[in-house]
């Protein structure tokens, strides 16, 4: 396994804004890294599915990825505008608990996250598989390491979100309108 080329590829794909850091970082400024916990537990959890999924099934999704590439691409797509409009429309009150901030939230959202589906899939078929098509433990302990990546990218995005959390409350309105924009372009990111 080429460790030189995964390892920058793996930390680039899951520390650049995506739905879950984005996400991680909104619940952080409203309720501060300990409450991100539970989605960022979430992620992790849902994504260890979905990679290992990948991985298990990366033949059979090739063939039919053209199939299902449009539905996907909308399904995702109408989600992350979903979470644009919830935090654009985000109030600066501090409520006892965000809607969509914890571990269901987090692991449901791995099943349309494209940004993660194609990360998992490009990763299996690029940099494991090749390598480890016939050891199914280093499979899913890869699957597991990346998954676990992706949580200390979201628990990087929180504390950074919490850190700044009192700039955050003073320009509330600006703050979120610039991440319900970064999820905008993440949507319309996915059909370019």
């Amino acid at each position: 396994m080429n460790w030189l080329s995964f390892i920058p590829y793996a930390l680039i794909t899951t520390f650049t804004p995506g739905p879950n850091n984005i996400m991680a970082l909104s619940i952080a400024t409203q309720n501060g890294v300990k409450r991100t916990l539970p989605f960022n537990a979430g992620v992790w959890a849902g994504f260890s599915v979905v990679i290992q999924l990948c991985a298990l099934l990366s033949a059979t999704l090739y063939a039919i990825l053209p199939s299902i590439k449009t539905p996907m691409l909308f399904i995702g797509a109408a989600y992350l505008l979903y979470l644009a409009w919830k935090t654009w429309k985000s109030t600066g009150i501090h409520e006892q608990k965000t809607a969509g901030s914890g571990f269901l939230t987090g692991f449901l959202m791995q099943f349309i996250n494209p940004k993660g589906i194609v990360y998992g899939i490009v990763s299996m078929e690029t940099f494991v598989l090749p390598y480890y098509h016939d050891q199914y433990l280093m499979v899913v302990l890869l699957g597991l390491f990346m998954a676990t990546l992706g949580f200390i990218s979201t628990t990087c995005w929180a504390t950074f979100g919490s850190l700044f959390k009192l700039l955050f409350s003073k320009y509330r309105k600006t703050v979120n309108a610039v991440l319900a924009l970064l999820l905008v372009y993440c949507a319309v990111s996915l059909f370019l």
